[in-house]
């Protein structure tokens, strides 16, 4: 449509957009609301193109997330076009951009090293819950709670971006929402995953989790040079797309992969393991048993059975790299096979902003098109502007055009 239709019917509909909203486990809910507006110089206001149903949102969706609120907007994967710039946000009216999920101010000590996850300055209303549970304050991140700072997400036509000036990058006209979108998120988590890893040539990689991470993660360990990954899950659809990158694969739920792993490295194991599952595993294995029966009694806050499982499997002296999402307490944590082992466990929110220019390159050079984990597209719901949500036929993720 062009721009005299659009501002004519955001005139009519009262500046109300829509947006996806929680109400509580497994009750999500597209509603009309308000539009967001300015409200620090350095803000911008965004018309959503494409936002993404992230793996981490589905923690949401099952009530694993705490400090949740009804109404609460979703999304931390999102892009669009700038409708109104503050005075201070590097961007103008009509720039096309991608926004990290996590909010960073740009000027803390964090944001100086780029560990922009762990922003000091963007978290003020979840600060005192964040510091009671886990001991410091992290980033505030868009769409995912309030102890993550309470940021409306971008699961909506409109959505205010904070530290604009330092959050919002511009991206080639000539590349697609599609191409670009996964830099949000995914595509770094599954990047910064295979780098914590430190891989050396002629090492091997396995990954626990062929979602959308676990893909990202397989092909950025070939970019930085692994010589092997395997691919663990236990949908075909996902291991056949694993395989498609190259990647060995193995049914994480066969009762033998742990010995299968060890004949595929002359029993040295993975030279490093990737967890990209997180705090809802599911297995079935008596550890796996054992975590469904504990979380069903609130007993234990998240299930570690792909956790254990790599640990167990990696290699002497090799790195356990955890991207997938952990939000509480562990038990039968097997630190002490870690101990004398001399593993590495590295883990953590992904620094989006470090990365982006790198893998944006990437994209650029033609050296990987983020697009290829999406393989379906249907209309989701009738709205000022057609919305429609394309994902992948194992579920991998999802994306809404709106």
């Amino acid at each position: 449509m062009s721009n005299g239709e659009y501002l004519a019917i955001r005139l009519h509909l009262n500046f109300a957009m829509k947006a996806t909203r929680w109400y509580g486990k497994q009750d999500i809910r597209v509603e009309s609301v308000d539009e967001p507006k300015i409200e620090q110089s350095n803000d911008i206001l965004l018309r959503v193109t494409s936002t993404a149903i992230c793996g981490s949102d589905l923690h949401i969706y099952d009530g694993y997330i705490p400090t949740m609120e009804k109404g609460d907007i979703l999304g931390h994967e999102f892009m669009g076009v700038v409708e109104e710039a503050g005075s201070k946000s590097n961007s103008k009216k009509g720039d096309r951009v991608i926004i990290p999920f996590q909010i960073a101010c740009g000027s803390c000590y964090f944001c100086g090293r780029m560990q922009t996850a762990l922003c000091d300055n963007t978290n003020t209303a979840g600060a005192e819950a964040m510091r009671k549970v886990y001991g410091q304050v992290a980033a505030g991140l868009f769409g995912y709670s309030h102890m993550y700072g309470a940021y409306p997400g971008g699961q909506a036509e409109f959505a205010r971006v904070p530290h604009a000036d330092f959050g919002a990058f511009k991206v080639p006209d000539e590349l697609t929402d599609e191409q670009v979108l996964f830099l949000t998120d995914i595509f770094p988590t599954g990047f910064m995953a295979a780098e914590n890893c430190g891989i050396e040539p002629g090492q091997t990689v396995a990954v626990w989790g062929c979602g959308a991470v676990g893909q990202f993660a397989i092909r950025s360990a070939f970019l930085l040079g692994a010589e092997r990954v395997i691919a663990l899950d236990n949908v075909p659809e996902r291991l056949q797309m694993a395989n498609q990158a190259g990647a060995e694969t193995l049914n994480d739920e066969d009762k033998d992969v742990q010995e299968k792993l060890r004949e595929m490295t002359k029993s040295r194991g993975p030279d490093h393991c990737i967890d990209a599952v997180g705090m809802e595993a599911h297995g079935s294995t008596i550890d796996a048993l054992y975590d469904k029966v504990k979380t069903a009694m609130l007993l234990e806050t998240d299930r570690s059975h792909a956790l254990r499982a790599a640990i167990f499997a990696c290699a002497k002296g090799g790195t356990v790299s955890i991207p997938g999402v952990y939000g509480g307490f562990l038990d039968k944590f097997p630190l002490g096979g870690a101990f004398a082992r001399g593993l590495t466990l590295k883990m953590g929110q992904t620094n989006v902003h470090r990365l982006l220019p790198r893998l944006l390159k990437y994209i650029t050079d033609g050296k990987i098109d983020p697009s290829f984990v999406i393989t379906h597209s249907l209309p989701l719901i009738a709205s000022v502007s057609p919305v429609r949500i394309r994902f992948t036929g194992a579920m991998i993720n999802s994306i809404a055009i709106l």
